[in-house]
C-alpha cells in the first residue's frame, strides 16, 4: 500500500511559480511511475507529467509542456512539480497518483493522494 500527500499549492499572479510536493510512504514506491494530474471545476480529471521509477523518462500534457518539470527523489520518496509561467487556465486540483501498472501517459494509477489547490489570479 502506498499513501500519497501533496503540498505546495496556493494562490499566485499569472507569470508566477509554485513547487508543488508528493510525499509518499510504502518501500515500493520508488519502483512506480508517478504522475501528476489536475481537475479544474467543472472538468474532467487530466494528465499533467509523469516520470519513471528511475527518472530516464519524462512525459507532458503539451499545454505544460516547457513550462513544468517533474522530479523524484526516491531516497526520500518524493516528486515534484516545479511549475513556472502559469496561467488562469493552469488553476484546479493537482493530484499525484502512482502504482504498479501506471504508465508513464498517466494510465492505470493505484494509488491517488489527495490534492492541492493552485490558483493562479488574471
Amino acid at each position: 500500500q502506498v499513501q500519497l500527500v501533496e503540498s505546495g499549492g496556493g494562490l499566485v499572479p499569472t507569470g508566477g511559480s509554485l513547487r508543488l510536493s508528493c510525499a509518499a510512504s510504502g518501500q515500493t514506491f520508488s519502483s512506480y511511475t508517478v504522475g501528476w494530474f489536475r481537475q479544474a471545476p467543472g472538468k474532467e480529471r487530466e494528465f499533467v507529467a509523469g516520470i519513471t521509477w528511475n527518472r530516464i523518462l519524462t512525459n507532458y500534457a503539451e499545454s505544460v509542456k516547457g513550462r513544468f518539470t517533474i522530479s523524484r527523489d526516491n531516497a526520500k520518496n518524493m516528486v515534484a512539480l516545479q511549475m513556472n509561467s502559469l496561467k488562469p487556465e493552469d488553476t484546479a486540483v493537482y493530484y499525484c497518483a502512482s502504482g504498479p501498472r501506471m504508465t508513464l501517459t498517466g494510465g492505470s494509477p493505484s494509488y491517488w493522494g489527495q490534492g492541492t489547490q493552485v490558483t493562479v489570479s488574471s
